[in-house]
């Protein structure tokens, strides 16, 4: 039995265009298997964040299949996408969109309650999973009072707190300064090294895709094959 996580076969995407569609995804395909790690680099508006959209259930390819855990998203209602969206799937994007009102502990408790049909974990969890990722001490802060890296932190916690087969990162480091940036790469690295996280992260950065074990090259909405990132 295959052990592949998430499986892309022949994906494309199109919108409508003044004369005729724009395709912004052209017959992509690859597999990513249970506690791997892929980052997905290209330059702007080569289809990135579209591919990522699509693989979350957030948005509906024209044609070809994604299989999560071997059940088609397209074969799917609406509902049962959600739900696979909300159990299944953690997101992280460039804008941290934590809940200003909120403390640390409370944007946790929020998403544990939206994936987990009402439930809470223990904080005990909550702290172990902050610990790992440096910010168990922000615990009681709000969003306001926390620097860019820590916020970044948070929004990873978040994600992850439900605890999700896949986490799709779109451009984790974009809004960040060099030092927070590293420091932030560092934890992701620790997040699939100690948590044995799937994460498919998507980035515009060579430095950034070091942070993955294997890296997909797009361009004009198409993959290169799979390569190994090499360390500089």
């Amino acid at each position: 039995m295959s052990n592949n996580l998430l499986c892309v076969e022949s994906l494309s995407k199109s919108f409508p265009g003044l004369n005729e569609p724009k395709m912004v995804l052209d017959d992509v395909s690859f597999t990513l298997s249970s506690w791997d790690s892929l980052a997905i680099m290209g330059p702007s508006g080569c289809g990135k964040s579209t591919l990522l959209h699509a693989l979350g259930g957030l948005l509906a390819p024209t044609s070809g299949s994604i299989r999560i855990e071997g059940r088609e998203l397209r074969d799917l209602s609406d509902a049962e996408r959600t739900e696979i969206r909300r159990r299944k799937i953690g997101f992280v994007f460039q804008r941290f969109n934590l809940f200003p009102t909120l403390t640390v502990d409370g944007n946790l408790r929020l998403q544990e309650r939206i994936s987990l049909n009402g439930s809470s974990r223990s904080l005990s969890r909550r702290l172990e999973l902050l610990d790992l990722l440096g910010v168990s001490s922000k615990l009681l802060h709000r969003p306001t009072e926390l620097s860019g890296g820590e916020q970044q932190r948070v929004a990873l916690a978040r994600a992850l707190v439900h605890g999700p087969s896949i986490l799709l990162a779109d451009e984790p480091t974009g809004n960040l300064d060099s030092e927070s940036s590293e420091n932030v790469l560092q934890i992701i690295k620790a997040i699939h090294r100690e948590l044995s996280q799937t994460i498919v992260l998507i980035t515009h950065d060579r430095d950034v895709a070091a942070a993955a074990e294997r890296t997909v090259v797009m361009k004009d909405g198409t993959v290169r094959p799979v390569q190994r990132v090499q360390e500089a």
